[in-house]
């Protein structure tokens, strides 16, 4: 929980992560709810096989595969809404850029156990990933639409390296499972409403059960180089930038892919 005679930027700061209950209200996260499981019904669907065995998390939320030009308004009225863009500014104060959205569930597959990581292993090796969590700054900013179990973090691993019970769980070694829990390990519980913010590149893991389906927001510090991981598709064009009452989170990734 968010002391409120506390900034959020040292809490992000200090711990890599933190939660605001109740941000958002019951009408808000009805309509979110309601355009999230449009795009979750229609994916399932195109996505069959993939869904049964292996998946745990879809992305292109905001794209124009499966959700038509209301619908994509609204969701991009709400990723840049006054309440988000509070929050994302209190950590990336210039120019935050939106990155992508991703929709994390329950997998159906039983064989598949929720996992520790850093979002960065899957782009760098070891002596890289090192680097990567003191130079960049790419926020996840998680939206549960049910109450869930929420996720584990290891408060301030956006600063430093993996201690050694760490390191052998994440990446899986001297017999170790990725899958295992972790010493340093803190709980967050969530709840429809809530928002936690936390850090892509720390140590942390999504908890398998109850109704798990949470919007993830990903924005980024323009002065690394993300752009290339964005998908046009994701962005809205010309009108529906006139439609959306605060849209410099996404102007400024549309300028980012201009000058690339």
């Amino acid at each position: 929980m968010v002391d409120s005679q506390r900034p959020l930027s040292r809490d992000y700061e200090e711990q890599g992560y933190f939660v605001i209950r109740n941000y958002f209200n019951a009408a808000e996260i009805s309509t979110l709810r309601a355009i999230i499981l449009k795009f979750h019904q229609l994916w399932k669907h195109d996505n069959a096989d993939f869904y049964e065995q292996e998946a745990f998390n879809s992305s292109l939320i905001t794209g124009s595969h499966y959700l038509g030009g209301d619908d994509r308004v609204k969701l991009f009225n709400f990723i840049s809404s006054k309440k988000i863009m509070n929050v994302v500014e209190s950590v990336i104060p210039a120019n935050p850029a939106f990155m992508n959205t991703q929709l994390f569930f329950n997998p159906v597959n039983p064989q598949l156990k929720d996992f520790w990581h850093r979002d960065c292993q899957y782009d760098h090796d070891v002596d890289v990933q090192k680097k990567v969590i003191h130079d960049t700054q790419v926020l996840h900013l998680r939206v549960p639409l049910f109450d869930e179990l929420g996720m584990e973090l290891v408060p301030g691993t956006h600063k430093r390296w993996d201690n050694d019970e760490e390191f052998a769980v994440r990446q899986e070694e001297q017999g170790r499972l990725s899958s295992e829990s972790l010493s340093t390990g803190k709980t967050i519980k969530l709840a429809a409403g809530d928002l936690l913010v936390f850090s892509a590149d720390m140590i942390h893991r999504g908890l398998y059960g109850m109704d798990r389906l949470a919007l993830d927001i990903l924005v980024f510090d323009p002065s690394a180089n993300f752009v290339d991981y964005v998908d046009d598709d994701c962005l809205p064009d010309n009108a529906m930038l006139d439609k959306i009452d605060d849209p410099r989170l996404f102007i400024n990734t549309i300028h980012l892919k201009a000058t690339a």
